[in-house]
């Protein structure tokens, strides 16, 4: 894999860098029409996303905890900044974006990286559904040529009222837009169905973009399209002498707090699923952390979107064959390479088929399946959790969604609120590393509990017994399931005694 260089450097094989070279341009085509489609749906101009894509690769890449994570805007925070941008203005967000890096990098500092794993798996996908219905709501109306209403419950009032409205046999700017939308989307969902092998790493996203520009271009249609400047340092937004000034009102402190909270979780949780995808180095979350807050304080000074580490992305680079962070860094410089080369190339994408993009997005992160398993794994309470989490993202906002799916997942400690500490013994014995847990395994003492895990050394037999485990709520099993899967993946000797209830399926 590697080469010896002079004075003992080990340098990156031709194979690697070749490797690394092919999955950073998959990467790339991935990132572009999302970093674009994404400050759309979050309500500023699409170059303000490519900026955020631009940092994510070249620095956030370079410094990053988690090597194989690519980072950029995400759909999971267009929704905040939709309504902050609406609320406060464009010029509140720097302030906003270099507050929460800077409480993100404090936080990684801190070593708290481990925490922000402990949420409950119910409350991270039910806010996740939660901000799919929002895009799909908001970006519906995009596909029509028009803009999103304030509030996602007025967005889903006036989804019927758009189609109702179309007249087939007098196609306007409104019916041509629906036209290229469609087009995307079909084109998108056909080309990830039906796409050869040979071709499996061309995104479906960038072949719907493509065949709604050529159908828009093609057919001479007068419909909306991204508008984007002839220079991106014309896009920087540095802030002005108001910028402490801002921090003293509590809505910016308030937003602050909750991008911070929200990007950080979304982060390493994301982190997390890609290190079960590869068999490479494991993600160092407080490291990560600090990354994600040099790039959010660096996208608050450059008046650009919030980031973090994105699955979509992260995934492509892994499937693409990426083995450093070269590639996630090279994906960063071809966004900047396109962005000041071929301004005008962007110019040409409808508005419509962006917003096609987002809504395929935005129904895929509305997962019901993963619903459906919290309720047969681990009863009724987490799939409450899970529905109550999206209810109220939808109704009220992001972050008391997020506080009300918190909240109900304390409603799993009652039971054993006189308990609930988690006992670890371990030691080397008869060349097996074993581990004794003991106690409640809650998500309290997840940080400890993952911690614990991670310790168990690679490539060596590992007794686990959980016999004296009284409790093990959903958020501990399932990361307990998730290490059994990715230790005997990797051909480690896992014997476990012990196991009962839930934890017997994934022991054995």
């Amino acid at each position: 894999m590697t080469s010896q260089g002079k004075r003992g450097l080990t340098l990156p094989s031709f194979q690697t860098v070749t490797r690394d070279f092919t999955a950073s341009i998959v990467v790339f085509l991935v990132a572009m029409p999302l970093c674009m489609g994404i400050a759309i749906a979050s309500g500023v101009p699409p170059e303000k996303g490519l900026i955020t894509g631009i940092i994510g690769g070249l620095v956030v890449g370079a410094l990053a905890g988690s090597p194989l994570q690519v980072s950029g805007p995400a759909a999971g925070l267009a929704v905040v900044v939709f309504e902050l941008v609406r609320d406060h203005g464009l010029s509140a967000l720097g302030p906003i974006l270099v507050l929460a890096g800077l409480i993100q990098f404090v936080a990684g500092v801190a070593r708290l990286g481990g925490w922000f794993r402990a949420i409950s798996p119910a409350v991270v996908h039910g806010m996740l559904a939660g901000i799919g219905v929002l895009i799909v709501a908001g970006q519906f109306h995009v596909l029509f040529d028009a803009k999103p209403l304030p509030s996602g419950a007025q967005n889903l009032a006036a989804m019927p009222g758009r189609l109702l409205g179309l007249q087939p046999g007098n196609a306007q700017a409104a019916e041509l837009a629906f036209a290229v939308g469609l087009v995307t989307i079909a084109a998108m969902l056909g080309w990830e169905k039906l796409r050869p092998a040979s071709l499996k790493l061309v995104p479906g996203a960038l072949i719907g973009v493509l065949a709604g520009t050529f159908v828009a271009l093609g057919f001479g249609l007068q419909v909306a399209h991204v508008a984007v400047p002839e220079s991106i340092t014309a896009a920087l937004a540095l802030p002005d002498a108001t910028l402490f000034a801002r921090w003293l009102d509590p809505a910016v402190i308030t937003a602050a707090i909750a991008i911070a909270f929200i990007a950080s979780a979304e982060t390493l949780l994301s982190a997390a699923a890609v290190d079960r995808m590869h068999d490479g180095v494991r993600t160092n979350y407080n490291k990560e952390l600090r990354a994600q807050g040099i790039g959010n304080l660096l996208c608050g000074f450059a008046g650009a979107l919030p980031m973090t580490g994105v699955i979509v992305r992260s995934s492509a680079n892994v499937q693409a064959g990426a083995t450093s962070r070269l590639s996630t860094i090279l994906h960063g410089a071809w966004i900047l390479g396109f962005v000041a080369l071929l301004p005008w190339l962007l110019r040409e994408i409808p508005m419509a088929a962006l917003g096609a993009i987002l809504v395929v997005t935005g129904v895929r992160l509305v997962s019901i399946a993963h619903a459906r398993h919290l309720f047969t794994h681990y009863g009724v309470l987490p799939a409450l959790i899970w529905a109550a989490t999206l209810v109220t993202v939808v109704a009220a906002d992001l972050l008391t969604g997020v506080l009300v799916g918190i909240g109900l997942s304390l409603l799993e400690l009652v039971p054993h609120l006189r308990g609930l500490k988690l006992n670890v013994a371990e030691r080397q014995e008869n060349g097996a590393h074993e581990i004794d847990l003991a106690g409640a395994a809650t998500f309290v003492s997840l940080p400890k509990l993952s911690d614990t895990l991670d310790r168990a050394p690679q490539g060596s037999t590992v007794r686990l017994d959980l016999s004296r485990l009284r409790t093990v709520d959903h958020t501990c099993a399932e990361l307990l399931k998730e290490w059994f899967q990715r230790r005997r993946a990797a051909g480690d000797l896992i014997e476990v005694t012990g196991a009962s209830g839930r934890m017997v399926a994934f022991a054995h």
